[in-house]
């Protein structure tokens, strides 16, 4: 799913209808560039065993819990890599619109499903 055309990353949430469900918008090797919005707290705890995650808030604020840790708020223009492995969950109370760079293997959450979990085909 190369982007062959420019994209701007903005208007590109208005491909999403739903919350939760991140979106592929392009590739680079072996990584998926994904946007995503997220409001609530329906993220479950989760780890991606052999992934690193990155998150660049976009637009609103994010809560990021990460296991052993203290919480911490995420904003505008805030990037942050989740390593491998760690158990890491977010939310928010306003919608927050996000940029994911993901290897092309990372599940949406883990190894956990619920009734949010998208497959990698549903993210196309």
């Amino acid at each position: 799913m190369a982007v062959t055309n420019k994209l701007n990353l903005i208007d590109s949430f208005q491909l999403l209808t739903d919350y939760f469900a991140p979106k592929i918008i392009g590739e680079v090797n072996d990584v998926y560039v994904k946007i995503a919005r997220i409001k609530g707290e329906d993220i479950p705890w989760h780890n991606h065993k052999d992934e690193d995650e990155l998150f660049y808030i976009v637009e609103g604020s994010l809560l990021f819990e990460v296991e052993g840790q203290e919480s911490f708020t995420m904003n505008e223009g805030d990037i942050f890599v989740v390593g491998k492995g760690i158990k890491h969950r977010v939310s928010s109370t306003e919608e927050c619109k996000i940029m994911l760079i993901e290897n092309k293997s990372t599940a949406h959450t883990g190894e956990v499903i619920t009734e949010i979990t998208k497959s990698i085909d549903q993210q196309k």
